[in-house]
């Protein structure tokens, strides 16, 4: 028997199954832990850093839209299976899984509401939902949102979240990047703003097509914005790239984007825009 013996100091044993899961998240960018109430009460924006987390699809609408007005549409629009894509699972398997996941039948989210009491047809991705990629119902639903635009003479806000097409769907996919800049040209014809807001983020046939073609482009901070990899670029170009030259920073830098706004602004600065380029022409 060992003469001396470890000190018991501690009388409360806590088991780690005792516990809660999901309290803390870690902020990318300091590594400091904030409590989830905080980050969802901050619209999932960590306060000190700034840092932007993925929102939710409806809890960006409910922090736009004036409370109690948004009207969903669109809701029976899904995806099928055209090409009968089957890879490590098939392609309804996938989507099956990700609507059991995030409670919602497709990447977008789309109706119509007020901010400040005007009216505004509006669209939001959601990137949980197989990285917000564009298939058909999601370009059907996003080209709906500009037609009501069109039909209701009201502006249009489209919020782009995407890693590009979705693989599943092939040239399908493809041709929601003409059918929802045909319907965008419309909108213009009819002199009617679209405001394309750019979130982290916007890759690919997304960004190639309805994303790049607001009336005004707004991004969020930090935001990772492109058509390609680095990667990619890199070694197709065969040159070195500058630092950063992909967040919404560096295109703000060189005029792609017009204005960079973090989320909590968000929509009292939308509101102004939309006084600025429709206010006028709703009150005449």
């Amino acid at each position: 028997m060992a003469l001396f013996g470890k000190p018991q100091y501690s009388t409360v044993t806590v088991k780690k199954k005792d516990i809660p899961k999901d309290l803390w998240t870690k902020c990318p960018k300091t590594g400091e832990i904030i409590y989830n109430r905080v980050l969802k009460e901050n619209l999932m924006v960590v306060p000190s850093s700034g840092y932007h987390f993925p929102l939710k699809a409806r809890d960006r609408i409910a922090s736009m839209l004036d409370e109690g007005t948004f009207e969903e549409m669109d809701m029976g629009v899904h995806s099928l299976d055209p090409l009968e894509f089957n890879a490590t699972s098939s392609y309804p398997e996938k989507l099956k899984q990700n609507q059991d996941k995030t409670k919602e039948t497709d990447t977008v989210i789309s109706g119509m509401g007020t901010m400040g009491g005007m009216p505004v047809s509006i669209a939001v991705m959601d990137f949980r939902f197989m990285a917000a990629s564009l298939g058909s119902a999601a370009g059907e639903k996003i080209t709906r949102a500009i037609e009501r635009g069109v039909e209701k003479k009201c502006p249009v806000i489209i919020v782009s979240a995407s890693g590009g097409a979705r693989m599943q769907e092939g040239i399908l996919s493809l041709m929601q990047l003409a059918k929802t800049s045909a319907a965008l040209a419309k909108l213009s014809e009819a002199g009617l703003p679209y405001f394309s807001i750019l979130t982290n983020p916007t890759m690919a046939g997304v960004m190639a097509s309805y994303a790049s073609l607001g009336d005004v482009i707004i991004a969020e901070p930090e935001a990772l914005i492109g058509f390609a990899g680095p990667r990619v670029i890199k070694e197709t170009t065969q040159q070195d790239l500058p630092a950063g030259f992909q967040t919404s920073e560096f295109l703000l830098e060189h005029g792609l984007v017009d204005l960079i706004i973090p989320r909590g602004e968000m929509r009292d600065r939308m509101i102004n825009l939309i006084k600025a380029l429709y206010g006028s022409k709703k009150s005449a």
